[in-house]
């Protein structure tokens, strides 16, 4: 079966985001009784979904946050409440988590499961495959099925942006990318950020570092305090809730030293808040927006009308609205809002077109 690949053009859907539910239970008995419990006003007509969160948690305050408050605007869109028959997720702490919270949502009966994260792709696949009848939507990653609808991004445009963001702002002339895992989509994210800052400086420092986890806020720390202390100005984190250890060291910074030219970059979901440090003061420069949260409903909205695009790979762009620079709240100068704006304009029109990986 050879997939189709296509970009669709996000809805307004995108501010449609509800207030963050509780985490799920620890123990997979408790998970399955505890959920079971709720959600009774939910009619048996209702179009169900679920999700499972890779191992960064709920509310990372980025990629899983972004896809849980897309399921929880489904939910509001359609009356439902929270649990079985209406909308719900199960947290994974570690990938041996992933099976067995897929299975508990199936057998709970959801129509549409959801699983967000690339490293979920070996059990989506698995799993999809013992239950041909159900339908799930992959985030981040490809499986050939056709009971699988598979949720990518062109992350490299979004961080195209961001690097020429941070290269026109950095006054000492070097920049960070922390990454999380090494994996093809964090290499995206990497590519385009080097691209950006390289198009507007051929001559500035970038520093990488990828963390290997996106579940540890004392790595991303760390690995700030290494970059802030060597010069580097402007961080941009795609590092799940290992970011947010990047933002704690930048507002530390900033706290101690009002004078200290520190930025992060945020990812995923708009972390202007994040950066907050009184109502004077945030380090965020911006954040490159990923319109996850857009996609869930999209998707669950088509499944719910039948038209479910199981066996296809959905592509969102900047030509789509798919990514995006979220408002830097004056941030970023507006001679350097024009210029973003250009190169946004070039990308989506395909005039350039940006690399997946890092061309050495």
């Amino acid at each position: 079966m050879k997939k189709r690949k296509f970009g669709l053009v996000l809805s307004s859907v995108l501010a449609a985001s509800a207030i963050l539910g509780a985490c799920g239970a620890k123990e997979d008995k408790d998970k399955e009784n505890d959920n079971a419990s709720t959600g009774d006003t939910n009619t048996e007509e209702a179009f169900s979904i679920a999700m499972v969160t890779d191992v960064g948690g709920v509310d990372d305050k980025s990629f899983n946050q972004s896809a849980w408050e897309g399921v929880q605007a489904y939910g509001k869109e359609h009356g439902l409440s929270k649990g079985n028959g209406g909308f719900d997720y199960l947290q994974s702490k570690t990938d041996a988590d992933y099976d067995t919270n897929l299975n508990l949502l199936l057998r709970r009966d959801f129509n549409l499961v959801f699983g967000i994260g690339y490293m979920m792709a070996d059990a989506i696949e698995a799993i999809a495959s013992e239950n041909p009848d159900n339908h799930f939507a992959l985030i981040d990653a490809e499986v050939e099925a056709d009971n699988v609808v598979n949720v990518m991004f062109k992350e490299q445009e979004g961080a195209f942006l961001a690097g020429v963001a941070a290269a026109k702002t950095s006054k000492s002339g070097k920049i960070g990318f922390v990454g999380g895992v090494d994996i093809p989509v964090i290499n995206r994210f990497h590519a385009g950020f080097v691209e950006g800052a390289k198009a507007v400086n051929p001559d500035i420092e970038i520093q990488v570092k990828y963390t290997g986890a996106f579940d540890k806020a004392d790595l991303g720390k760390i690995t700030a305090n290494s970059m802030y202390s060597s010069g580097v100005d402007v961080i941009f984190h795609a590092a799940g809730a290992t970011g947010n250890g990047v933002f704690s060291e930048a507002k530390e910074r900033k706290a101690k030293d009002p004078n200290a030219n520190v930025w992060v970059i945020g990812v995923d979901a708009d972390q202007y808040e994040e950066g907050k440090i009184d109502e004077k003061t945030n380090v965020t420069l911006t954040s490159m927006l990923k319109g996850v949260n857009a996609a869930v409903v999209d998707i669950s909205n088509k499944a719910k009308n039948g038209d479910f695009p199981g066996g296809t790979t959905l592509t969102y762009g900047l030509a789509e609205d798919g990514v995006k620079l979220a408002d830097s709240r004056g941030a970023i100068k507006e001679d350097v809002q024009a210029v973003i704006d250009e190169y946004k304009e070039k990308i989506a029109s395909g005039e350039i077109v940006v690399p997946e990986k890092v061309e050495k």
